[in-house]
Protein backbone atom coordinates (compact mmCIF):
# COMPACT_ATOMS: atom_id res chain seq x y z
CA UNK A 1 0.00 0.00 0.00
CA UNK A 2 1.52 3.44 -0.80
CA UNK A 3 2.63 5.53 2.18
CA UNK A 4 2.89 9.16 2.49
CA UNK A 5 6.33 9.60 2.99
CA UNK A 6 8.77 7.19 1.34
CA UNK A 7 12.13 8.49 1.48
CA UNK A 8 15.58 6.44 0.99
CA UNK A 9 18.75 8.82 1.16
CA UNK A 10 22.28 8.39 1.18
CA UNK A 11 23.93 11.64 2.02
CA UNK A 12 27.42 12.99 1.85
CA UNK A 13 28.62 16.03 3.14
CA UNK A 14 32.25 16.40 3.98
CA UNK A 15 33.28 13.14 5.67
CA UNK A 16 29.92 12.77 7.13
CA UNK A 17 27.94 9.94 5.42
CA UNK A 18 23.93 9.12 6.78
CA UNK A 19 22.29 6.03 4.72
CA UNK A 20 18.41 6.55 6.52
CA UNK A 21 15.41 5.23 4.92
CA UNK A 22 11.91 5.84 6.32
CA UNK A 23 8.06 5.03 4.96
CA UNK A 24 5.09 6.09 6.73
CA UNK A 25 1.29 6.39 6.80
CA UNK A 26 1.39 9.72 8.94
CA UNK A 27 1.22 12.55 7.78
CA UNK A 28 3.01 14.78 10.73
CA UNK A 29 6.64 13.04 11.15
CA UNK A 30 9.11 13.54 14.23
CA UNK A 31 13.00 13.17 13.36
CA UNK A 32 14.72 13.26 16.61
CA UNK A 33 18.35 12.50 17.47
CA UNK A 34 21.54 13.99 18.91
CA UNK A 35 23.13 16.99 17.57
CA UNK A 36 25.09 15.56 14.40
CA UNK A 37 22.97 12.89 13.91
CA UNK A 38 21.95 14.38 10.26
CA UNK A 39 18.04 15.06 11.24
CA UNK A 40 18.63 18.56 9.74
CA UNK A 41 20.52 17.14 6.56
CA UNK A 42 17.08 15.06 6.04
CA UNK A 43 15.52 18.00 6.04
CA UNK A 44 17.10 19.75 3.75
CA UNK A 45 17.38 17.02 1.43
CA UNK A 46 13.49 16.87 1.64
CA UNK A 47 13.42 20.46 1.04
CA UNK A 48 15.66 20.42 -2.25
CA UNK A 49 18.85 22.85 -0.16
CA UNK A 50 20.80 19.63 -1.07
CA UNK A 51 21.22 16.72 -2.96
CA UNK A 52 21.91 13.00 -1.82
CA UNK A 53 24.10 10.62 -3.81
CA UNK A 54 21.38 8.01 -4.06
CA UNK A 55 17.89 6.99 -3.08
CA UNK A 56 14.41 8.49 -3.59
CA UNK A 57 12.23 10.90 -1.87
CA UNK A 58 8.57 10.37 -2.50
CA UNK A 59 5.95 12.54 -0.91
CA UNK A 60 2.08 11.54 -1.33
CA UNK A 61 3.00 9.15 -3.98
CA UNK A 62 4.79 12.03 -6.35
CA UNK A 63 8.64 11.91 -6.71
CA UNK A 64 10.44 15.20 -5.83
CA UNK A 65 13.99 12.83 -6.25
CA UNK A 66 14.92 10.12 -7.76
CA UNK A 67 18.53 9.10 -8.47
CA UNK A 68 18.32 6.42 -11.32
CA UNK A 69 15.33 8.43 -12.69
CA UNK A 70 17.52 11.28 -12.68
CA UNK A 71 14.82 13.18 -11.19
CA UNK A 72 15.14 15.93 -8.73
CA UNK A 73 12.48 19.04 -8.20
CA UNK A 74 13.55 22.64 -7.58
CA UNK A 75 12.59 23.70 -3.77
CA UNK A 76 10.26 25.87 -5.65
CA UNK A 77 8.10 23.08 -7.24
CA UNK A 78 8.35 21.23 -4.62
CA UNK A 79 6.00 23.79 -2.71
CA UNK A 80 7.10 23.65 1.16
CA UNK A 81 6.87 25.63 3.98
CA UNK A 82 9.98 26.20 5.86
CA UNK A 83 10.60 27.22 9.38
CA UNK A 84 13.67 27.40 11.34
CA UNK A 85 14.51 27.97 14.81
CA UNK A 86 15.14 31.52 13.86
CA UNK A 87 12.08 33.21 12.46
CA UNK A 88 13.88 34.68 9.88
CA UNK A 89 11.31 37.55 9.34
CA UNK A 90 12.23 39.96 7.17
CA UNK A 91 12.88 42.90 9.45
CA UNK A 92 11.48 45.91 7.41
CA UNK A 93 8.37 44.71 7.26
CA UNK A 94 5.19 44.46 9.47
CA UNK A 95 3.77 41.52 10.93
CA UNK A 96 0.76 41.99 8.05
CA UNK A 97 3.05 42.45 5.58
CA UNK A 98 5.19 39.42 6.71
CA UNK A 99 2.18 37.66 6.26
CA UNK A 100 1.13 38.37 2.63
CA UNK A 101 4.70 37.50 1.10
CA UNK A 102 3.45 34.15 0.98
CA UNK A 103 0.24 34.80 0.32
CA UNK A 104 1.02 37.20 -2.82
CA UNK A 105 3.27 34.02 -4.49
CA UNK A 106 0.37 31.61 -4.41
CA UNK A 107 -2.76 32.17 -6.84
CA UNK A 108 -6.01 32.56 -5.34
CA UNK A 109 -7.40 29.61 -6.71
CA UNK A 110 -4.37 27.73 -5.03
CA UNK A 111 -4.62 28.99 -1.57
CA UNK A 112 -5.36 26.59 1.12
CA UNK A 113 -5.92 28.83 3.81
CA UNK A 114 -7.76 32.31 3.96
CA UNK A 115 -5.87 34.91 5.42
CA UNK A 116 -7.95 36.04 8.32
CA UNK A 117 -8.35 32.49 8.98
CA UNK A 118 -4.68 31.89 9.91
CA UNK A 119 -4.47 35.40 11.57
CA UNK A 120 -7.16 34.13 13.95
CA UNK A 121 -5.71 30.58 14.34
CA UNK A 122 -2.73 32.24 15.52
CA UNK A 123 -4.17 35.27 17.48
CA UNK A 124 -2.27 37.54 15.31
CA UNK A 125 -4.97 40.44 14.82
CA UNK A 126 -3.24 42.30 17.49
CA UNK A 127 0.38 42.51 16.10
CA UNK A 128 -0.42 43.16 12.26
CA UNK A 129 0.67 46.85 12.38
CA UNK A 130 4.02 45.78 14.60
CA UNK A 131 7.66 45.42 12.63
CA UNK A 132 9.27 42.09 14.27
CA UNK A 133 12.21 43.90 16.28
CA UNK A 134 8.53 45.12 18.48
CA UNK A 135 7.90 41.05 19.03
CA UNK A 136 8.58 38.67 21.64
CA UNK A 137 10.27 35.29 20.79
CA UNK A 138 7.52 33.53 20.88
CA UNK A 139 5.47 35.68 18.44
CA UNK A 140 7.99 36.12 16.09
CA UNK A 141 7.65 31.71 15.80
CA UNK A 142 3.82 32.58 15.28
CA UNK A 143 4.35 34.97 12.42
CA UNK A 144 6.57 32.59 10.95
CA UNK A 145 3.99 29.45 11.22
CA UNK A 146 1.52 31.54 9.97
CA UNK A 147 3.64 32.66 6.83
CA UNK A 148 4.67 29.48 6.12
CA UNK A 149 0.92 28.42 6.08
CA UNK A 150 -0.42 30.87 3.49
CA UNK A 151 2.27 29.90 1.08
CA UNK A 152 -0.35 26.90 0.59
CA UNK A 153 2.65 24.16 0.87
CA UNK A 154 1.84 20.65 0.08
CA UNK A 155 4.55 19.96 3.08
CA UNK A 156 5.76 22.02 6.30
CA UNK A 157 9.19 21.24 7.19
CA UNK A 158 10.02 22.43 10.58
CA UNK A 159 14.19 22.53 11.41
CA UNK A 160 13.79 23.13 15.84
CA UNK A 161 11.52 25.72 15.56
CA UNK A 162 11.25 26.03 19.18
CA UNK A 163 14.87 25.47 20.12
CA UNK A 164 15.36 29.19 20.92
CA UNK A 165 12.75 29.92 22.99
CA UNK A 166 12.20 29.66 27.05
CA UNK A 167 9.88 27.06 28.18
CA UNK A 168 7.30 29.61 28.98
CA UNK A 169 7.06 30.46 25.27
CA UNK A 170 7.91 26.54 24.06
CA UNK A 171 4.80 26.01 26.32
CA UNK A 172 3.13 29.51 24.52
CA UNK A 173 3.61 27.98 20.82
CA UNK A 174 2.87 24.12 21.75
CA UNK A 175 -0.90 24.21 21.19
CA UNK A 176 -0.86 25.91 17.92
CA UNK A 177 1.51 23.42 16.82
CA UNK A 178 -1.27 21.02 17.78
CA UNK A 179 -4.22 23.00 16.06
CA UNK A 180 -1.94 22.57 12.58
CA UNK A 181 -1.92 18.83 12.70
CA UNK A 182 -6.01 18.73 14.02
CA UNK A 183 -7.45 20.82 12.37
CA UNK A 184 -5.69 22.14 9.27
CA UNK A 185 -4.14 18.00 8.30
CA UNK A 186 -0.98 19.74 7.17
CA UNK A 187 1.56 17.28 6.72
CA UNK A 188 4.78 18.27 8.41
CA UNK A 189 8.73 17.14 8.88
CA UNK A 190 9.69 18.29 12.43
CA UNK A 191 13.23 18.22 13.83
CA UNK A 192 13.46 18.62 17.30
CA UNK A 193 16.12 17.22 20.14
CA UNK A 194 13.00 17.35 22.44
CA UNK A 195 11.24 13.81 22.46
CA UNK A 196 8.76 15.05 25.06
CA UNK A 197 7.44 18.28 22.21
CA UNK A 198 7.69 15.46 19.06
CA UNK A 199 5.16 13.27 21.47
CA UNK A 200 3.13 16.59 21.89
CA UNK A 201 3.02 17.51 18.15
CA UNK A 202 4.21 14.97 15.63
CA UNK A 203 2.22 11.56 15.01
CA UNK A 204 5.01 9.05 14.83
CA UNK A 205 8.71 9.80 15.16
CA UNK A 206 11.84 8.25 13.37
CA UNK A 207 15.06 8.16 15.81
CA UNK A 208 18.38 8.45 14.32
Amino acid sequence: MPKYFDCCLDLKLGTFNLRQSFATDAVSIGLFGASGAGKSSILHAVAGLIRPQAGWIKINQHIWFDQRKHICLSVQKRRIGLVFQDAQLFPHYSVQKNLCFGLKHVSPPDRKFDFNEIVDLFKLEHLLTRMPAKLSGGEKQRVAFARALLYSPDLLLLDEPLSALDTAHKNEIIPFLQLMKNQLHIPMLYVSHDLQELQHITETIWYL
